[in-house]
């Protein structure tokens, strides 16, 4: 028993508690700043040459599981240590506290009461009806009284030895919906073009919501920069009920257990002729090596395959850049114009871009909402200071001993008991 009880010390001990909070804060920053859910082939592109911090290349990354930092067993092992410490601390040291606050003491000597942090001591000549008086101004204010045998127990904000203990519920919920959640949430991130759609399926994998992208905005400033990006989605559903929601950035749409983001924006295709040809909606695919945002393709001019052009674009906005197979820009065309290349009439009819949405279904949300208003009950509950007043006579001396105690704000009840003594005094 007596090395359970150590180890249920140790496990409690705020030290511990602290360093655990530490490490978990520290492994969250390395979740955020190394990409997570990529391929190996990524992390060995991307961290060979260049580790994290100088020293965690790919195979010590994917060793331990840096690539899935909120999913990994070192991280999971991590919450259930602080949940086993949170649930140890409560039971150890907060609910006796609050056993204790509860208690009624009854103080009999008048030492008892002089050896309070405040006390002080009143002359009177009928302590009887002093007593009556004392007792009837506690219930005024709000104190809860008991009495005994002459002598008075009095406590106020008893509730507030409540807020540690349901704060240490709080972060234990919290730490058991996030896990649920990362261990059964589901992260989808696609793009698509006005008319395009995305089957989600059910639990039975059949078919459940339809994401359809009925229209995408991108709204740029003077300068051309993208401030917003904006998607009407048609949500619908199985039995064929339809609801078209707007979506931007920073508003997402929640439905029904998922969560919709704008989170980014893209060009899918360019729409052109080529002299009498019906019009071709070409895909597009970003080039990095000619910038950080080019979107572009490769079409031949000839009807052998020969001739090829390379068409490039930055911006729904245009203009479409067209060069030769050698890297020669031959011309640049907006929306709307022709020009001919290469012996071919060629006309720009309009620029798709895409939107990106970002679809996110965690069942653990609604237990860390909750965690969350557990936290903020018990977080205001703890601003409560806890006090309690003893008062008791002593007939041969005609006084009347007054003392008090408070687990905070200790000159506020200082500032009560003269209080006390003037109401007596009147």
């Amino acid at each position: 028993m007596k090395k359970i009880s150590q180890v249920l010390k140790w496990l409690s001990s705020l030290k511990i508690a602290t360093l655990l909070l530490l490490v978990i804060a520290v492994s969250c920053a390395a979740g955020t700043l190394i990409p997570q859910q990529e391929s190996n082939q990524f992390y060995y592109e991307n961290f060979n040459k260049n580790p994290f911090l100088g020293i965690i290349n790919a195979k010590i990354l994917l060793l331990f599981e840096f690539d899935h930092v909120y999913t990994s067993f070192w991280f999971l092992f991590l919450l259930i240590w602080l949940g086993l410490a949170l649930s140890v601390c409560s039971f150890r040291r907060q609910l006796p506290i609050l056993k204790s606050a509860l208690n009624w003491i009854d103080y009999k000597s008048p030492r008892q009461i002089v050896k309070l942090s405040v006390a002080q001591t009143i002359v009177t000549n009928n302590y009887s009806k002093s007593l009556e008086k004392i007792k009837l101004n506690l219930k005024k204010q709000g104190w809860n009284v008991k009495e005994t045998d002459g002598r008075l127990a009095a406590r106020q904000g008893v509730i507030g030895r409540l807020g540690p203990i349901l704060i240490h519920i709080g972060m234990i919920l919290l730490m058991i919906g996030a896990t649920y959640g990362s261990l059964n949430g589901k992260t989808i991130e696609k793009f698509l073009a006005p008319g395009r759609s995305i089957d989600l399926l059910n639990n039975n994998k059949e078919k459940g919501l339809t994401i359809e992208l009925q229209k995408f905005q991108i709204e740029r400033d003077p300068q051309g920069r993208a401030e917003q990006y904006r998607s009407i989605v048609n949500v619908i559903e199985p039995n064929g009920n339809n609801q078209s929601k707007e979506i931007s950035v920073n508003y997402p749409l929640r439905y029904k257990g998922i969560t919709l983001y704008q989170a980014d924006w893209s060009l899918a295709a360019i729409t052109i002729q080529i002299d009498n040809s019906p019009r071709l909606q070409i895909p597009i695919e970003p080039i990095p090596e000619l910038g950080e945002q080019v979107w572009g393709t490769i079409i031949p001019t000839n009807k052998d395959g020969k001739n090829p052009i390379l068409l490039t674009v930055d911006s729904e906005l245009g203009p479409v850049n067209i060069y030769d197979n050698d890297g020669t820009l031959l011309t640049n065309l907006n929306t709307n114009k022709e020009e001919k290349v290469k012996e071919s009439l060629i006309k720009i009819i309009n620029i798709i871009p895409s939107s990106g949405l970002l679809l996110k279904h965690d069942p653990g949300v609604p237990i860390v909402y909750l965690s969350f208003a557990i936290i903020l009950i018990g977080g205001s509950l703890s601003i409560i200071s806890t006090k309690k007043i003893w008062v008791l006579h002593e007939k041969e001396k005609s006084m009347i001993y007054i003392g008090g105690l408070s687990n905070r704000n200790l000159s506020g009840l200082s500032k009560e008991l003269p209080n006390l003594i003037s109401f007596l005094e009147n």
